[in-house]
């Protein structure tokens, strides 16, 4: 009998084992991907999300002045699809690692090769792609998961923000797309068989190009569609940047008329906030 309950008690915790080796649990530090659109291509960065737990962070949990995975578990990734500057610094487009070194001071960053890297194991500073120095400033609030965000984003400048406790990193990220948009316009007014005259007029709006040929890009647009006012409240828009109050006004009025047709209420109060800055 004894041998038996011998064998029994193997048995159970054996099975106890195998069972617990298949329970699914929470990951304690959760993974996250966050991807944003950007420039001409996205910004992505992978990375495990810590919690504070009632711990001091900043130099503790998190020592000062010693190289940081930047979040839990593997490197950090961050990937860039296309050229661009981190505070200033170039950096090719491509997958790297994100490492930080925060101090009391500031934070040093850290873009390297080792992608494949668990942590800071296997890193080597030889395969650091760009390193510089940024500024850290306190939160007025504390902030339990370590955070990675991207805000105020424009079309080619955006600012990566590091947040953890009530610690805040931005990092400034940049990107010089103009030859590329001006290339493929080009191309496409002289070769396309439908052109882009709306796309056009916006790009030389929003970045203060040649006004008259955006404006002349404007009319063509309206002429292939009578009815977008979309297209009329870019063109109003152009008129009252070159000085044609009373133009801006008609086609303004006009963008209006279409847009209550459309039934959309959003570009009649756009329109009627335009006259009335006139």
């Amino acid at each position: 009998m004894k041998q038996f309950l011998s064998a029994v008690a193997v048995c159970l915790v054996t099975a106890s084992a195998s069972m617990a080796q298949g329970i699914k649990m929470p990951a304690p530090s959760p993974t996250q991907t966050i991807k944003q659109q950007f420039a001409l291509s996205a910004v992505e960065v992978t990375y495990s999300r810590p919690l504070a737990k009632g711990r001091t962070v900043m130099g503790d949990l998190v020592p000062y002045d010693k190289l940081w995975r930047t979040g839990a578990n593997n490197a950090t990734k961050i990937t860039f699809g296309e050229d661009v500057k981190l505070n200033g610094q170039a950096v090719p487009a491509g997958e790297y690692a994100l490492y930080t070194v925060p101090s009391r001071s500031g934070w040093e960053i850290v873009l390297n090769k080792g992608v494949k890297n668990w942590g800071i194991d296997g890193y080597k500073k030889e395969d650091d792609v760009v390193r510089f120095q940024t500024e850290s400033s306190e939160l007025p609030f504390a902030v339990e998961s370590f955070m990675i965000t991207f805000e105020n984003v424009r079309p080619t400048t955006m600012t990566m923000m590091l947040l953890w406790e009530k610690t805040m990193v931005p990092i400034e990220i940049t990107a010089d797309i103009d030859g590329k948009v001006m290339a493929q316009i080009d191309q496409a007014m002289k070769n396309a068989e439908k052109k882009p005259y709306f796309s056009a007029a916006m790009y030389y709006y929003e970045s203060g190009k040649d006004l008259k040929q955006a404006l002349a890009w404007a009319d063509q647009a309206t002429k292939e569609d009578a009815k977008a006012f979309w297209v009329f409240h870019l063109k109003a828009k152009i008129q009252a940047r070159l000085g044609d109050k009373a133009g801006a006004k008609a086609t303004a009025q006009q963008s209006i008329e279409l847009a209550k047709a459309a039934k959309n209420d959003d570009y009649v109060a756009l329109n009627e906030k335009l006259i009335a800055n006139l």
